[in-house]
């Protein structure tokens, strides 16, 4: 179990990057803010020791991407939701467009879109987040990108 001190460097580190990724995939603040707890409620309980900070960076993607599906898989799921969180995250009106536009790709396509480009992965760190091979990362990443060019119009990168 980990001390209250790591605990708290790893929400001060890496809390905008789990809440970010919430948001992504809930689109919702209840969901969100339990999703946050759960993440490092889970993280404070793991044991083994991280090989390097990225690693623990992996782990707290991976382990938040499956909650957020634990979630939106649970019974009592809403149907609809809004968008009201992801506004809220980005001031300018272009970057509202883009972000809404990601928010709306298919799971597949919005995670490899979204670690790529907001969080700075190579395909390859992504194909080892998402256990799946690099070229079918390259192969989402490049799908993600037609769907949002022909939904934001020609110039979106």
């Amino acid at each position: 179990m980990k001390t209250e001190e790591e605990a708290t460097r790893a929400v001060e580190i890496y809390g905008d990057m789990v809440r970010r990724l919430c948001v992504l995939h809930l689109k919702n603040r209840q969901d969100t803010e339990d999703v946050f707890q759960t993440v490092f409620l889970k993280y404070l309980l793991h044991d083994a020791p991280f090989a390097s900070k990225e690693h623990e960076k992996a782990w707290l993607v991976r382990v938040t991407v499956n909650a957020c599906r634990d979630v939106l898989r649970s019974f009592f799921r809403k149907s609809s939701v809004s968008l009201e969180l992801a506004e809220e995250l980005s001031a300018e009106e272009e970057d509202r467009e883009v972000l809404r536009a990601v928010l709306e790709l298919p799971p597949k396509y919005k995670d490899a879109v979204y670690l790529h480009y907001y969080e700075g992965y190579s395909a390859a760190e992504i194909g080892k987040i998402l256990q799946k091979k690099e070229n079918t990362v390259y192969t989402w990443l490049a799908r993600g990108r037609e769907i949002l060019r022909q939904r934001l119009g020609g110039d979106w990168e």
